[in-house]
């Protein structure tokens, strides 16, 4: 599959999952979407600009010096072809659940994540919001993680894609009958999984931190899934105001004085409004 045609299914996935979230939505939106999607579009665009321009030649650049070279963790033990792909896969996937949480636990970067979270809904459009001095400081990851597994253009390809369209999926705002969701999330990161990832409450956004496997979360005991969608307040309490999602807020706020982002301004922090919720972490709630 070419590059084009990734971009195409890609973007009719984006789509589908557009239209899916108006017919059976699974959170009520609390802003006008029209506005939101221009800050989200905008916010986006220049993250693809970074991804083109540095992320893609650095990891181009380390996937020409591994096929050239069989070094990295795959290449200590001769494996079958099919065996060292899905270790590949397996790898990448869990160096994403590390640098995410690596996004979420160090404050230089967490500067530039915070563009993503404070987002005051969760949808699709979401999962291209990310700003550009994030994606451009990935390259260095991905550098790392190309190198260190010793990937191949092709299996880097497969779990792009897998990445992308299961970015698009688990941001997406689309309401799935929870015993089906309760099955995929056993496998996947989904809407409800990740939504609670998204929450205002920070025991909650500490949590959920998988990219496509659900498991790693299982793995590193960082799995929350108890809380009712309808409990959620999505993004930043310091952010949350009608002023802070703008295209110049989202762009500039890396390089501000920052505040306390889990306290509303009135210096209250945001609790759990139900106590009825499950005490089993690992058991997805409605």
């Amino acid at each position: 599959m070419d590059r084009y045609t990734v971009i195409l299914v890609l973007v009719l996935l984006w789509a589908g999952l557009f239209l899916a979230e108006r017919r059976a939505a699974l959170r009520r939106r609390t802003r006008p979407i029209l506005g939101r999607l221009l800050v989200n579009a905008g916010t986006a665009a220049l993250a693809f600009a970074a991804a083109v321009w540095v992320v893609r030649p650095a990891a181009l650049a380390v996937l020409r010096a591994t096929s050239e070279e069989s070094f990295g963790l795959i290449h200590i033990v001769p494996l079958p072809p099919s065996v060292r792909f899905v270790v590949s896969f397996l790898l990448m996937d869990l160096l994403f659940y590390w640098w995410h949480l690596a996004n979420h636990q160090i404050h230089f970067l967490w500067r530039f994540h915070n563009v993503h979270h404070i987002d005051p809904d969760l949808d699709v459009s979401t999962a291209f919001r990310f700003h550009f001095g994030e994606i451009a400081m990935s390259a260095g990851f991905r550098a790392l993680q190309i190198g260190v597994i010793g990937l191949s253009a092709p299996m880097f390809a497969a779990y792009e894609v897998a990445f992308q369209a299961n970015t698009l999926f688990h941001h997406s705002n689309v309401r799935l009958p929870i015993g089906v969701e309760r099955w995929l999330a056993l496998v996947l990161v989904t809407p409800r999984m990740h939504g609670i990832h998204h929450s205002q409450a920070i025991d909650e956004a500490n949590s959920n931190y998988s990219v496509v496997f659900s498991w790693w979360d299982r793995l590193h005991r960082t799995i929350g899934l108890n809380v009712p969608q309808a409990d959620i307040v999505v993004g930043v309490p310091a952010y949350s105001g009608p002023d802070d999602n703008t295209i110049s807020n989202a762009l500039l706020l890396p390089f501000r004085r920052q505040r306390q982002y889990w306290v509303r301004p009135d210096g209250t922090p945001v609790g759990r409004r139900s106590a009825a919720n499950s005490t089993d972490r690992s058991h997805l709630a409605e």
